[in-house]
């Protein structure tokens, strides 16, 4: 079996924490998201439940998880 050596790195006390702004990218696109949710619900709800759902997962795991407005 190998062995797993491993090199501890001191955290770095003196460094500024990087300051929070929002990327109008980032709010856009939710915004598009939203409205679109909202056209499919008013148009006919229930033929377009399964898109919904689809588009809600995304903005609730996927869109939140792999995009961000820091990068």
């Amino acid at each position: 079996m190998a062995k797993v050596f491993t090199i501890p790195v001191p955290p770095k006390f003196g460094s500024k924490r990087r300051e929070r702004t929002s990327d109008p990218r980032y709010v856009d696109g939710q915004r598009l998201l939203v409205e679109a949710m909202k056209y499919l619900a008013q148009t006919d709800p229930v033929a377009n439940r399964a898109a919904i759902e689809l588009i809600s997962e995304h903005v609730r795991t996927r869109f939140r998880m792999s995009d961000s407005p820091l990068t």
